[in-house]
């Protein structure tokens, strides 16, 4: 069985490029989401941010480490920005499903500001899903395609999320 995360980070081709190679991910999907117009598309998607849909299996890989490459992937200290890239559609949030993934969101962003790895405070929005609209074609997998295009994100190496004390 497998489970769907929905999260934003900036520009969702660089999210997809480097979740994708994430062990346990099946499949991923960029569109737009957390906003408010029916059948968002690329040209018109209102409040929407861009965001990456994430089909993982929970076997081989937790919501709490998708989160937390999430966390080293872009920059969440960053109100509506990405490197070059400035408005709402540039949000970091996390779009829960459950109950379930709400807490664990809470708890590893209550871990990524003690841990004081990012230079401020986190403005990570943490919100129900809502509708997810794909985005067009051209730009589901486009750094595969175009493997010299344009990304704001990049694994940091040695970036390791610890947990509070409190938490263990």
């Amino acid at each position: 069985m497998t489970e769907r995360a929905i999260l934003a980070g900036g520009c969702f081709w660089g999210m997809q490029d480097l979740i994708r190679k994430l062990p346990g991910v099946v499949s991923t999907r960029v569109g737009y989401t957390g906003g408010n117009v029916e059948n968002a598309t690329y040209r018109n998607h209102g409040t929407h941010a861009e965001a990456i849909e994430i089909t993982f299996d929970p076997e081989a890989t937790s919501y709490r480490r998708l989160l937390e490459f999430f966390f080293q992937i872009h920059d969440p200290t960053t109100l509506n920005r990405q490197g070059n890239d400035l408005g709402l559609s540039y949000r970091s949030a996390i779009y829960y499903l459950d109950e379930t993934q709400k807490s664990v969101a809470l708890d590893t962003i209550a871990d990524v500001e003690a841990s004081e790895i990012w230079p401020g405070r986190v403005v990570t929005e943490v919100e129900p899903a809502g509708a997810f609209w794909e985005a067009e074609p051209e730009h589901q997998d486009y750094l595969e395609r175009f493997p010299n295009g344009y990304t704001c994100h990049y694994p940091r190496p040695g970036w390791v999320l610890p947990r509070r004390a409190a938490a263990e």
